[in-house]
């Protein structure tokens, strides 16, 4: 464990000084250095004795500043420490696994607490946000979706899967933890400016060129490690310990309200926000599609039970719930997921067979078949040169329906920004569907054509319930027994079932 000598480092004041707000950021403000008083408390060999053996992949290098950080989370901010004690069960299964599969060190998970103090909905005046602080271009680049109804910035196992990728671009370019750690605060960018000035190849010969805050942020780092591992040794325990509420999962699937959602279930919304930290409303939209909604355990029976009515209270029915257009451009793509980019939670309709169901033909008969006009969606990655005139005239839309299908105030776009394209195209449906669907806004054209009927098949996924796949296919749980001949309610993953004939 490298010991670097006081006088080689300038220590100025405002080290110590924090720019974000501490009543924001759930982190306490940072001291001037007077605050602490000319006398260490603790001892300096003992932190550098106890230094050592903490430190593992990541060097805990001893310095005056993080020996007053040391004390500073001991005697003046020992509440905050002990908030962390207490949310480390909540979050750390969750770094550590991440981690662990990113051949990480583990120790990276006391990064959030300095990043976020374990808050996941928290947002910087700089609008990062999340556990770990992500900005909305970095989050995108990382591929957590943002938009008005949802944020995974604030999501924690996709937030901490981002800040793992991450974190390790950042030692790559480094080969440093160090210089990664300041980097992640302040770029990498700053870094290898700081690096040019001084000619510095560590963080420490950097240190004084560093910006003000990321000169205590690795300091900040090695001193909340020390004190998630002997705080108990300066009298600081959790009171109460906070765990992961018991929950299971519905997808949603179309407009939810969640207040009265949560209303007629006997769910606590509090329970719903903690659970979904990644929902920012109330409710979800129309196009929502395969939304995996967690909730508590103990009212799931409840909801099962009285599924009809309590989605009934909170749901509309739409006659058209826009689809996923499969793209056939170039400059539109699909993720790994087979989901849209600009909505990851929309249904896709794929012109191959990548979609969980199969169909089979049946017994042959003349049918009335109806064209329907259906709203299709699909994204354009922006590329050099383009603008929204040139955009909208490639689609054949206006400038006005990209701004307002994106959300923009400005005509201003950027390289590789995603913008929803919506289009209108004919799609024959059944004469039956339409006749229950039907409404003016709907056009049609009634159209004769000698088809088969067809049989459309789920096949089961690891997971899945009769109770997910009948929401997903507008089904009772009944109907999906009979329609399968099932007695009891057992599937298996591969199975296929009858969703339709």
């Amino acid at each position: 464990m490298a010991i670097i000598p006081q006088e080689k480092l300038a220590f100025e004041q405002d080290t110590l000084e924090k720019i974000v707000a501490a009543e924001e950021m759930a982190i306490p403000a940072l001291p001037a250095v007077e605050e602490f008083g000319n006398t260490p408390a603790i001892p300096e060999e003992l932190l550098k004795e106890r230094f050592a053996k903490l430190e593992k992949s990541i060097p805990l290098t001893y310095h005056k500043t993080s020996h007053e950080f040391v004390e500073y989370f001991i005697y003046k901010k020992a509440e905050f420490t002990q908030t962390m004690m207490e949310k480390m069960p909540l979050y750390f299964p969750i770094f550590e696994k991440t981690l662990a599969k990113h051949g990480l060190p583990t120790e990276l998970k006391y990064l959030s607490m300095i990043e976020s103090g374990l808050n996941p909905t928290v947002i910087s005046h700089a609008r990062a946000g999340g556990l770990w602080q992500f900005m909305p271009a970095t989050g995108r680049e990382f591929g957590l979706y943002q938009d008005k109804y949802i944020d995974e910035r604030f999501e924690p196992v996709k937030a901490t899967e981002a800040a793992c990728r991450y974190l390790k671009q950042l030692y790559n370019i480094f080969g440093d933890w160090e210089l990664a750690l300041a980097s992640y605060n302040t770029g990498p960018g700053n870094v290898k400016r700081a690096m040019r000035r001084s000619r510095g190849t560590t963080f420490w010969t950097i240190y004084n060129v560093l910006p003000r805050e990321t000169r205590s942020y690795v300091p900040q780092y090695v001193a909340m490690n020390y004190m998630m591992n002997y705080g108990n040794d300066h009298g600081i325990y959790p009171a109460q310990t906070e765990f992961q509420i018991p929950n299971d999962t519905i997808h949603i699937n179309g407009y939810i309200d969640l207040l009265a959602f949560c209303k007629n279930s006997n769910i606590n919304f509090d329970d719903i926000k903690k659970l979904n930290p990644q929902i920012t409303k109330t409710s979800l939209p129309d196009q929502t599609r395969d939304f995996v909604l967690k909730v508590p355990s103990m009212q799931y029976t409840y909801l099962v039970s009285n599924r009809n009515s309590i989605m009934d209270s909170c749901t509309r029915r739409l006659l058209l719930q826009p689809n996923v257009m499969v793209a056939k451009l170039d400059s539109t793509a699909l993720d790994s997921m087979g989901k849209n980019p600009a909505f990851p939670y929309a249904t896709m309709v794929s012109q191959q067979s990548t979609s969980e169901y199969d169909e089979d033909l049946d017994e042959e008969h003349d049918e009335i078949v109806l064209q329907e006009t259906r709203t299709k969606r699909a994204t354009h990655t922006v590329r050099r040169g383009e603008s929204l005139n040139s955009i909208s005239k490639k689609y054949r839309v206006s400038v006005s329906e990209l701004k307002k299908w994106n959300h923009l105030r400005r005509t201003n776009i950027a390289r590789g920004q995603r913008l929803v394209i919506l289009k209108e195209v004919k799609e024959p449906v059944r004469a039956a569907r339409v006749a229950a669907n039907s409404t003016p806004a709907v056009k049609k054209e009634i159209v004769r054509n000698d088809r088969h009927t067809k049989k459309r098949y789920h096949t089961v996924q690891k997971g899945d319930t009769l109770w997910i796949i009948s929401q997903r296919y507008g089904l009772e749980i009944g109907q999906l027994k009979k329609k399968n001949r099932i007695r009891g309610n057992a599937i298996k993953p591969g199975q296929k079932l009858i969703v339709s004939s």
